[in-house]
């Protein structure tokens, strides 16, 4: 993957959320597991609180995780994101992201999300990505590459 997927996916807010509307600023998409986890949770507040400095810098911020709309609502609302979560029950961005992998939990293997942020420029070009994010100071090592554009 060069550059941002042909992809669109309905958003917190009511909308739909094409990927290629955002060429012209700088894009952070994060993938995380799932809503209202302490890890994900985290991790969106980590955002949230850098927002305006990546607003500053040229970019925005979108969250993407396999849980619904209205699960995204609630989570958004509860923490005060200013980004929208988009949902991709189906995986469709999942996949054109590849970021579906194999996990494991109490001995059980499955398939799921890994912590994944990409970076496109604002002509809608991937600059960076980082697989496997461990949160702490992961929103700090983001807005850094973000300056750097």
């Amino acid at each position: 993957m060069k550059g941002l997927p042909d992809v669109s996916l309905p958003a917190t807010g009511g909308k739909d959320i094409a990927l290629k509307s955002y060429k012209g600023k700088a894009l952070v998409v994060y993938f995380y597991p799932k809503d209202n986890t302490p890890g994900c949770t985290q991790e969106g507040q980590d955002f949230r609180d850098q927002y305006k400095a990546f607003v500053k810098a040229g970019a925005d911020i979108v969250g993407i995780s396999k849980d619904s709309v209205r699960s995204h609502e609630n989570f958004k609302s509860k923490f005060s994101f200013p980004f929208d979560l988009l949902a991709d029950t189906e995986g469709v961005a999942c996949k054109a992201f590849d970021v579906i992998k194999e996990k494991s939990m109490y001995g059980k293997k499955y398939m799921g999300v890994e912590r994944s942020t990409f970076l496109f420029d604002p002509k809608g070009q991937l600059v960076r990505e980082w697989r496997g994010v461990k949160v702490k100071g992961h929103a700090d090592e983001v807005l850094e590459a973000v300056k750097a554009i």
